[in-house]
């Protein structure tokens, strides 16, 4: 086990989810609630995933994902506006992230769009509102475009289950594809789909399609602080 990193699980049955599942990686703490699940499908379904810090380099995102947050669709999915802050601070860093937690077809989907969200630079300049760096904090609780941007502190991912019904992959590869909300006030529409993917065998979800994170959301008032 890591030097400094302590891990309470309760179990990931159905009935256990809705437990709080709690991950500490030296300093930084994530805590997952929620009874999303592949196997079954439940129109009631919530899940929420808070955090204190965005994950500081590949080694601890590779931790909270296999050791917490990848055991459920509403914690994978949770994990991408921290995909995206990372491949916005370091591109190499965030790409392996994004290869890790998305599924193959998704991984060039979103940094194509992120290339142009970003731009050149690691602050968004003046006057060119298309540059987006605060992309990632517009699905974080509490943050609005007219409070530049800041969430609430822990960060905090709310999600809900999609009225489409969970599938079966027919076309390429296999597993089952899970349809969630993930709540955000950065967009007229606060429901952003996300599909989520658990191929066979494997305990772990990726984040199969997700074009309504990355898309265009609304323009900041004031100054953008940026995320811990």
């Amino acid at each position: 086990m890591i030097a400094g990193m302590m891990l309470s699980l309760f179990g990931l049955t159905a009935d256990a989810q809705d437990k709080p599942m709690t991950f500490t990686y030296k300093s930084h703490t994530y805590t997952m609630t929620g009874t999303l699940n592949a196997d079954a499908y439940d129109a009631t379904a919530k899940g929420t995933v808070t955090f204190t810090h965005i994950p500081a380099d590949y080694a601890e995102f590779e931790a909270v994902y296999t050791q917490l947050l990848g055991k459920t669709p509403h914690g994978a999915a949770a994990m991408m506006p921290m995909a995206m802050e990372l491949y916005r601070r370091d591109r190499e860093v965030g790409l392996q992230c994004l290869k890790l937690l998305c599924y193959p077809t998704n991984v060039n989907s979103v940094t194509s769009i992120l290339n142009s969200k970003y731009g050149a630079t690691r602050f968004s300049p003046a006057n060119d509102p298309y540059l987006q760096p605060y992309l990632p904090a517009a699905v974080l609780k509490g943050a609005t475009p007219d409070n530049g941007y800041t969430p609430q502190r822990p960060y905090t991912v709310e999600m809900k289950a999609s009225v489409n019904k969970h599938q079966d992959l027919q076309f390429s590869g296999s597993g089952r594809v899970v349809y969630l909300y993930v709540m955000g006030k950065g967009w007229d529409t606060e429901q952003r789909q996300v599909e989520v993917i658990r191929q066979p065998g494997s305990q772990l979800h990726q984040v199969f399609n997700c074009p309504s994170l990355y898309t265009q959301c609304k323009t900041i008032r004031g100054q953008w602080k940026g995320l811990e």
